[in-house]
């Protein structure tokens, strides 16, 4: 499964999936963004029982707002439209896994 570009069109439909879910919330300038990116799809593409969803905070200012997103990139876990787990800054494969088993 690949990552999916998450818009305010596509938020709810997102929001509302019966899988878990894993927001990267990103902008191209960030350095550390890029650095968490190759690892987000990484997980998309080797764990199809969740959704992977990027969120670009340029573009989608209301999401990140909506989120209180401060720094990036923020990782955000959604079960059941409700955030359980979120997270700032680089982090590692297993850790970001860790978030969305936890």
């Amino acid at each position: 499964m690949s990552v999916l570009t998450v818009t305010k069109t596509n938020f709810d439909s997102v929001k509302n999936s019966d899988k878990p879910v894993l927001l990267d919330f990103y902008a191209d300038w960030c350095g550390p963004c890029r650095m968490v990116s190759p690892i987000v799809e990484q997980i998309a593409e080797e764990n199809p029982q969740y959704l992977v969803g990027k969120i670009n905070v340029d573009q989608e200012t209301q999401l990140a707002q909506a989120f209180k997103v401060m720094s990036i990139p923020t990782l955000v876990v959604l079960k059941n439209g409700k955030v359980t787990n979120q997270s700032v800054g680089a982090k590692p494969k297993q850790q970001i896994l860790d978030m969305l088993r936890g």
